[in-house]
């Protein structure tokens, strides 16, 4: 899925080498600094929360984007200038005492700006620790060995998994996991052998179990077939793979700190940023124009801004499941590490990622992103042109690509994500999944048995695979050749021949172009009609008089087939409509709004564009509104 926020622009993206750059992530370093910041500010305080505050999301306070992009344009190599670097702000989300407070803190001083309590609804992402410590409980309670034993299983066998519980209408919720556990026993593939029947809720801010359900026993699935690691034979496949993956020793981009310039095959240039919740920020993004001398806008900033991954079971132990992956966990916090020659080919570069830690401490995330050319095996253009007497001319220009990966594990799934950039001048977005299924056990072994609705698909004896989906939404900030967008439709409409007798033709088609003027009117059912999406500047033009902008090219598409009602499409009422243009807010970035966990729905990108027609003028959206 995609979803456009339209923001505005950037004026050029090089900088001196000597100074860093606005966007930069949080070096470990400020890390440390803000950790020592907020750690004294307790410490002085009377009133301040106990000293057992823990740390849920540390990340950069950008500065605003018309200040961004002045700081830019005066920093550009052929300007000479000597502008002092942007002040460094950073925030950080604790909780402590049961309340959820945002600090932020001034690095270039070392002061705290403000200390705010979240008084609305929704909780910061679980943190890695917690996750761990909720896992772990089960294995320490007498009555879930009980449980396990009463099933004749080996209690040294069973793995446990924390699940955010969604929200189901309740005035106030607690900090808690839903654990759910399953059995290794023979196999490394640990999902497809759930243990069906038992659900312990984790108050985590007690990290006691508080709930404990045992509701039935199921047939364990078999263990038989289950195992996905590589055989002996495949690992000298792979290993041969590895080895001859035909790629070029070099490559033509280069990299200066966190900017990175593309020059052999296409002048790109952009800043990629690591971050614990959208995984991998794309940012000022301008590709040089060779005949007018200077590189043009097209993206300010483009990060996966959430996913929804509801499953279709309604009965106990699976009604919770409904997940807003980016929100709750983390692309960030859930990536891992990528393995040269396999995740990337031989010519990548890789970088580092920095995260924070529970502690306030940082930690290091190695070969978190790799970038490298692909050559895709296509091309680029060609032409073959006969038609000259005495001559065959022909052209062929190969495809290469430069992507930008990162690959995050959340539970069961890997999402390989892919930022492409291409000679022509397009960007390429896109996420391949892999992993393994969320299974259900069951007394079934052939679908001939089956006379209920088991909301999914038998895969194997006492296993279900059950229904679900997963909506993957796009933060987009456009800025195309200027801060100055507007989002038009060039609708395809039928036309009758008016003039008998003219022509043998009877109809054809013209195109209309509708510009959007409110944000209701901007969201769009991709695939319903015969349209062109496009991001235009108004006050730029071709030679030829046409607009400059960039069209919008979508694959398949799909929306929520929840009712509205439902209380995870509640959570997630953007999932209805594939394609939202809204008018730049620097915080309208997290589409489930920024404090996901058991969120009512009260924030978030459907809420946002409710706003009156005069609020959401899309027609011509400004970078400092």
């Amino acid at each position: 899925m995609s979803m456009f926020s339209l923001l505005s622009l950037l004026l050029l993206c090089f900088i001196n080498t000597t100074i860093n750059h606005p966007l930069d992530p949080l070096s470990p370093s400020e890390i440390n600094q803000i950790t020592h910041i907020v750690h004294n500010h307790y410490s002085k305080t009377s009133t301040s929360p106990s000293p057992n505050y823990t740390f849920h999301y540390v990340d950069l306070e950008e500065p605003e984007k018309h200040r961004v992009l002045q700081w830019l344009s005066s920093n550009h190599p052929t300007t000479r200038s000597t502008t002092s670097p942007l002040p460094r702000l950073a925030k950080a989300i604790i909780r402590a005492n049961g309340a959820t407070h945002k600090l932020v803190v001034d690095l270039t001083d070392s002061s705290l700006i403000s200390d705010r309590v979240y008084a609305g609804h929704g909780y910061p992402p679980l943190t890695i620790k917690e996750i761990t410590a909720a896992l772990e409980l089960p294995l320490k309670s007498p009555q879930f060995q009980h449980s396990i034993l009463s099933r004749g299983l080996n209690l040294s066998q069973v793995s446990c998994i924390p699940l955010t519980t969604g929200w189901f209408g309740q005035a106030k919720t607690k900090r808690a996991v839903n654990v759910v556990c399953l059995y290794r026993g023979g196999t490394e593939n640990i999902f497809s052998r759930p243990i069906e029947g038992i659900t312990m809720l984790v108050d985590l801010e007690a990290m006691k179990i508080i709930k404990y359900f045992d509701r039935f026993k199921a047939p364990l699935p078999k263990v038989e077939g289950t195992r996905y690691k590589s055989s002996k034979q495949d690992f000298k496949l792979i290993s041969d793979f590895r080895a001859k993956w035909a790629q070029p020793k070099t490559h033509g981009f280069s990299i200066d700190g966190h900017m990175v310039k593309w020059a052999n095959w296409a002048n790109w240039a952009f800043h990629v940023q690591f971050n614990t919740r959208a995984g991998v920020i794309i940012s000022t993004a301008s590709i040089f124009d060779s005949e007018q001398g200077k590189y043009r806008s097209v993206l300010y900033r483009g990060h996966a801004s959430e996913t929804f991954v509801p499953y279709m079971d309604p009965s106990d132990g699976w009604s919770f499941r409904a997940y807003l992956d980016i929100g709750e966990y983390g692309f960030g916090q859930s990536a891992s590490p990528l393995e040269p020659g396999l995740d990337c080919p031989g010519n990548a570069v890789f970088l580092d990622g920095y995260a924070t830690g529970a502690d306030g401490k940082p930690y290091k995330i190695p070969r978190v992103i790799c970038i490298f050319e692909r050559y895709t095996g296509h091309a680029a253009w060609r032409h073959t042109e006969s038609y000259i007497k005495g001559e065959l001319i022909k052209e062929v220009r190969p495809q290469v690509n430069l992507v930008v990966r990162i690959v995050s594990t959340v539970g069961n799934y890997d999402y390989i994500e892919d930022w492409e950039f291409t000679q022509s001048g397009t960007i390429k977005v896109g996420v391949g999944l892999s992993g393994i299924l969320q299974m259900k056990a069951t007394s079934y072994t052939n679908i001939d048995q089956i006379t209920e609705d088991v909301h999914g698909t038998l895969v194997a004896d006492n296993t279900l695979a059950i229904y679900h989906d997963h909506f993957i939404t796009y933060h987009l900030d456009l800025d195309v050749d200027g801060n100055d967008n507007s989002f038009v439709k060039y609708k395809m409409k039928t036309k009758r021949v008016t003039q008998p007798g003219s022509t043998p033709r009877k109809s054809y088609w013209t195109v209309v172009q509708e510009t959007m003027k409110t944000e209701a009117d901007a969201r769009v059912q991709l695939g319903s009609e015969p349209v062109d999406l496009l991001v235009i500047n108004p006050n730029k033009k071709t030679n030829v008089g046409n607009y400059v902008g960039y069209r919008l090219m979508h694959g398949l598409s799909a929306t929520s087939l929840l009712a509205d009602d439902d209380y995870p499409q509640i959570r997630a009422a953007y999932s209805k409509w594939p394609l939202w243009v809204t008018r730049y807010n620097q915080s309208e970035r997290w589409a489930s709004g920024f404090y996901t966990d058991q969120s009512h729905g009260d924030d978030g990108l459907a809420i946002w564009s409710q706003r009156t027609s005069g609020e959401a003028e899309v027609a011509r959206m400004h970078g400092d509104d």
